[in-house]
């Protein structure tokens, strides 16, 4: 299945990252016609509340991915538009201003994105999956400013069977990472992420899983270098309800204990 560069590695990412969390945040959803908005609610270790609030919709083939007013008063806008059913054009602006492109024709995904604030930059990428399962690609960036030329460039492979689903991935710097993802059973699935290079011939970022029980939810967990482990259960407990509760422990030191809860409805 074809994919982009940037994504090769995600199923072990997604597994290692995504629902932790030490902050208490509520996020609620409403549609309104061909418009959403969501608000993005956070209690800071003062008590204090901040919001963020946030729209997405689509005309024709006009689309608004996400525009957000955040509570420092910055300002997102994230807009797309299909010029053909392979070609969409982007346009995003937080800090700065990127004009961008995704091009997909069947097992081929590229793109490609320019900032067009200071003319500084172009990052361009290249994915192709393969019959036999196995997706190869790469990215550069390349840097206008100060006449550095080529300042990245990263490749990268993925093979996905039954299963398993694994990649590996190298920087100019000669360091890969390798990423394993493998669902031993139906509620069960193990994932590992780790970095090797010359300087260290092992770096083992995270090691962890993810069960789901019947009628409760998905618990996770995982173990990193750095020796901390988090903790997460994902619940929803009401149609439409989630509720993710999450902690981080140095097991050594039971006072470093982090918690943190993600409501979204």
């Amino acid at each position: 299945m074809a994919t982009k560069f940037a994504d090769i590695a995600k199923p072990a990412k997604d597994l290692l990252n995504d629902d932790y969390t030490s902050k208490f945040v509520l996020k609620a959803k409403k549609a309104a016609g061909p418009v959403t908005v969501t608000i993005e609610t956070e209690q800071d270790k003062s008590g204090s509340l901040t919001s963020k609030v946030g729209t997405k919709f689509s005309y024709a083939k006009f689309n608004v991915d996400k525009g957000q007013f955040k509570p420092d008063g910055g300002k997102v806008l994230e807009t797309s538009l299909a010029v053909s059913p392979d070609l969409k054009l982007s346009f995003k602006t937080s800090k700065g201003a990127d004009l961008g492109f995704d091009y997909k024709k069947g097992p081929l995904i590229a793109t490609g994105t320019l900032d067009v604030v200071e003319l500084s930059k172009l990052s361009t990428s290249g994915c192709y999956a393969l019959p036999s399962g196995l997706i190869l690609g790469a990215d550069a960036t390349y840097t206008f400013a100060g006449n550095k030329g080529l300042t990245g460039f990263n490749y990268g492979l993925a093979y996905g069977s039954g299963p398993m689903r694994a990649s590996i991935t190298a920087t100019s710097k000669n360091a890969f990472s390798v990423g394993l993802l493998y669902k031993a059973t139906p509620e069960l699935t193990l994932a590992s992420e780790t970095v090797h290079s010359s300087e260290k011939l092992c770096n083992v970022l995270a090691v962890g899983g993810a069960y789901k029980l019947p009628t409760i939810g998905t618990v996770k967990a995982k173990m990193g270098s750095d020796g901390i482990l988090n903790a997460c259960l994902v619940s929803e407990v009401a149609p439409k309800v989630t509720v993710t509760a999450s902690g981080s422990v140095n097991p050594s030191d039971l006072s470093s204990f982090k918690p943190g809860i993600t409501i979204s409805m």
